[in-house]
């Protein structure tokens, strides 16, 4: 194959960000894409996928040894545990397995792409910086992101390949079986509130209706992406990028209420991940009463994230100039994207 030729490993295929990302590069039609994921795929004219267990070394050394032609890698996998501390080793541990497998035998890697997020600000923590920008200091450890960071800055000194490292908000676009989904919570627990005859409640804290927030368009996020790694002036450096405006659930709620043709009731706090447990079997009714896709309960279902994004009572947004000052210019109205992702939703029969 030319070195001319760009060839993406996409770590974490699978998830909302991977996924979209894939089907910007196929679209772009220059790319040769390599997905990596625990699940595998269906191979296309130029999408592989490989199942691997980054955690497991030799399992990755093993599987990534002949990918000597990838000239960029979009990292983007994630693995969940129980505390902050926890994501630590095994976040890193990947990330690590990944440019060790495949640095030795690729000698035309141009790019190191890290997807990161507003963690890097303490964001996940309590109150932050708002805008949060990309010259902040850096918080009190553990943080993973910040961890991955500093490899690749090491890793990268004296080598020909550059690195850089995208932040966004909460990331908006399809993907199933995703811990981090908050598009497919709202959408699920609309279309369960129609089927009970109930109106839409905002579940979270008190003061989260109010606060101001923003969020990242999928496709904006996967065309960002695609940008920082292929334009020089990008070289190891990390950028915020999000859709570009603010609003507050007080505001959209009702507006995603209107979508699914539901009254909106005034808001009740309490935990999605406890009174969503029992609703299995209410899920596989739906299925099967609406005619959806036959996806498992567990698939459509990432409330304990629903209830992270709901508990923010304090405002949550960054600073996005960097990217736009350096060329990136493309923006997304929020409102037309949560609800072009609902129409999406209902075309590929996910919800009623």
């Amino acid at each position: 194959m030319s070195p001319a030729r760009k060839v993406a490993l996409v770590v974490g295929a699978k998830g909302v960000i991977g996924g979209n990302l894939i089907d910007h590069l196929i679209e772009l039609g220059d790319w040769d894409i390599i997905g990596l994921s625990r699940r595998g795929g269906a191979a296309t004219e130029r999408l592989h996928h490989i199942s691997v267990d980054l955690l497991d070394k030799e399992d990755a050394t093993q599987k990534l040894a002949g990918l000597s032609d990838v000239t960029h890698i979009f990292y983007a996998a994630y693995q969940d545990r129980p505390t902050w501390a926890e994501l630590v080793a095994p976040n890193l541990a990947m990330l690590v397995n990944v440019v060790d497998a495949i640095e030795p035998v690729a000698p035309h890697l141009a790019h190191v792409s890290l997807m990161q997020g507003y963690k890097v600000y303490g964001a996940h923590l309590g109150p932050f910086k708002t805008p949060a920008r990309e010259t902040d200091a850096n918080h009190m450890p553990p943080e993973f992101n910040i961890d991955q960071q500093a490899f690749l800055e090491r890793r990268q000194q004296g080598k020909s390949w550059n690195w850089s490292a995208l932040r966004p908000s909460v990331v908006v676009g399809f993907g199933l079986g995703n811990p981090m989904n908050l598009a497919m919570v709202i959408a699920i627990y609309a279309a369960m509130s129609k089927e009970l005859g109930l109106p839409l409640r905002f579940p979270g804290k008190p003061g989260s209706y109010d606060s101001l927030l923003e969020m990242t368009d999928a496709g904006l996020l996967a065309r960002a992406t695609v940008w920082a790694a292929t334009d020089p002036r990008c070289a190891n450096q990390a950028f915020n990028i999000n859709n570009g405006d603010l609003f507050r659930w007080s505001e959209m709620w009702p507006k995603i209420a209107r979508f699914f043709d539901l009254e909106v009731a005034h808001p009740l706090p309490m935990s999605l991940n406890t009174i969503m447990a029992d609703k299995e079997p209410l899920w596989d009714a739906m299925v099967e009463k609406h005619g959806l896709a036959p996806h498992a309960y567990q698939d459509v279902s990432a409330w304990g994230f629903g209830d992270f994004v709901f508990s923010w009572d304090y405002d949550f947004f960054a600073d996005g100039t960097k990217a736009r000052r350096l060329g990136f210019h493309e923006f997304v109205d929020t409102e037309a994207m949560f609800m072009n992702v609902f129409e999406d939703f209902r075309r590929r029969r996910i919800i009623p």
